[in-house]
C-alpha cells in the first residue's frame, strides 16, 4: 500500500506541475506562446523529482543476509579482502545487506558452492572461473593453463567482447558475476624435490583442487594429479599420501604449506584468480541503491587485492626464504608450455569450447597497448 501511495503521489505531483505550467502561459505580441519559468513551477518540478526518488528507495525495513563461502585460510589475502567487502557493504547499507563470510570450506565450495548460487540460494560463491565451465564451456579457456603471463593480460581479457558474452550466457543460467578479477598470484609447484622440467614430475602425486581443469593440467605437465579438499592436504603431504601440492606465494606462507614442502618451482602453470558469484534473481531482487553499493564494493575489492598482491609478493618470497628455509627456482617454461598445449585442442574437440577462442585471446594479448 505504501508503494501505491507513493506512486499516486508522483502522478499527482506531475499533474500539478503540468497544470501550473499551462496556467502560466500567455500570448505575446508576435502570437507565440511561452511558459515562463516561475519559482513556483520550479519548486513543483523539484517536489515531483524528490517524490519519485523516494518511491524508488528501498523499504526502511529491508534486510537480506547473504552467506559467502570460499576455501581460503584466515590469513590469506582473499579472506581478508572478502571480510573487508562484507564490512563495507554492511556499513554503507546500514545493515540492510549483511554478508556473512565462511572461509576454509565451512560451507559448500568448488562445484557445490557454484551450484548453490545457480539454484537460487542467498549465497555468494567465491571460486576459480574454471568451475563456471560447468555452465558455459568457454570459461575453460579463460581459466586455462599458461594462458597469460601477467596480471594485466588477464584483466585486459575480461574487457573483451568474448568474455562479456560468456558472462551474459552465464546469467541466462542464473549466475551473476559480481567481479572476476580477485587475483592472488600465479600457481606453482610446492614439493621437497627440485622441479625444473616435466620429466622431474614423473611419478609424483601432486594435490590439486577438485577441478577437472586443474587435474588435466597437472597430468599434462607430467605429474599424477590427486584432487582433494585443502583441509586434508597438509596431513596428506606429511604422511606421504601425496608428494606435494601447487599454489600461490601468498598461500605458501599462510596456509601451512611451507611447513611440509620446502621448494617452489616457479611453473606459473595457472593464474590464481577467483570470481564472486551471486544468483541473478537474488541480485535483481535487491533494491537498486543497495545493488549499486554491492557492485561498487566488490569492484573496489578486486582492484585493492591485485594492488596488494603485486606490492607484497617480493617481500613474501624473501620472508619465506629467511624464516622458513624455502628455496625458489625457475623452470623450463617452454617445455611445460609444450606439454599443456594439447589441452586447448581437447577443449575444442571434446569439451564444447568455441573453436579458435584460445587463439583469439592470444591475439588480444599480443596487441595489448
Amino acid at each position: 500500500m505504501r508503494k501505491l501511495n507513493k506512486a499516486l503521489a508522483v502522478i499527482m505531483a506531475a499533474a500539478m506541475t503540468a497544470a501550473t505550467i499551462a496556467g502560466c502561459g500567455g500570448s505575446n505580441a508576435g502570437g507565440t506562446t511561452e511558459a515562463p519559468k516561475t519559482e513556483a513551477a520550479d519548486a513543483k518540478k523539484e517536489e515531483a523529482a524528490t517524490t519519485a526518488a523516494q518511491a524508488e528507495a528501498a523499504p526502511s525495513d529491508y534486510h537480506l543476509e547473504l552467506k559467502l563461502s570460499h576455501v581460503f585460510a584466515p590469513n590469506e589475502a582473499l579472506t581478508k579482502n572478502m571480510q573487508k567487502i562484507a564490512d563495507s557493504v554492511r556499513e554503507r547499507t546500514n545493515g540492510a545487506i549483511d554478508i556473512q563470510c565462511f572461509p576454509q570450506s565451512q560451507l559448500p565450495v568448488y562445484q557445490d558452492g557454484v551450484a548453490q548460487v545457480a539454484q537460487g540460494a542467498n549465497f555468494i560463491s567465491v571460486e576459480d572461473p574454471s568451475y563456471l565451465a560447468d555452465y558455459v564451456k568457454d570459461f575453460n579457456v579463460l581459466a586455462g593453463p599458461m594462458l597469460v603471463t601477467s596480471y594485466d593480460q588477464y584483466q585486459y581479457l575480461l574487457t573483451t567482447p568474448e568474455v562479456q558474452d560468456m558472462e551474459a550466457q552465464l546469467e541466462k543460467q542464473g549466475i551473476k558475476i559480481l567481479n572476476l578479477g580477485y587475483i592472488f598470484g600465479f600457481r606453482s609447484m610446492m614439493t621437497n624435490k627440485e622441479i625444473k622440467t616435466p620429466d622431474d614430475l614423473a611419478g609424483m602425486k601432486i594435490r590439486t583442487p577438485k577441478s577437472e581443469l586443474y587435474v588435466n593440467t597437472l597430468n599434462a605437465m607430467g605429474a599424477t594429479a590427486t584432487p582433494m579438499g585443502f583441509a586434508d592436504t597438509i596431513s596428506a603431504v606429511q604422511q606421504g599420501v601425496v608428494d606435494g601440492l601447487e599454489g600461490t606465494i601468498d598461500a605458501y606462507g599462510s596456509n601451512g604449506s611451507a611447513e611440509v614442502a620446502k621448494k617452489m618451482a616457479l611453473t606459473k602453470h595457472l593464474l590464481g584468480v577467483c570470481g564472486a558469484y551471486i544468483n541473478v534473481d537474488v541480485y535483481n531482487s535487491i533494491p537498486e541503491e543497495y545493488r549499486t553499493i554491492l557492485q561498487e564494493e566488490f569492484d573496489k575489492g578486486a582492484v585493492e587485492m591485485v594492488k596488494e598482491i603485486t606490492e607484497n609478493e617480493a617481500a613474501q618470497m624473501e620472508a619465506l626464504e629467511k624464516e622458513q628455509g624455502i628455496t625458489f627456482n625457475e623452470v623450463d617454461s617452454a617445455a611445460f608450455q609444450e606439454k599443456i598445449a594439447p589441452l586447448y585442442k581437447d577443449m575444442e574437440e571434446n569439451k564444447g569450447v568455441t573453436p579458435g577462442l584460445y587463439d583469439k585471446f592470444q591475439e588480444y594479448i599480443k596487441n595489448m597497448k
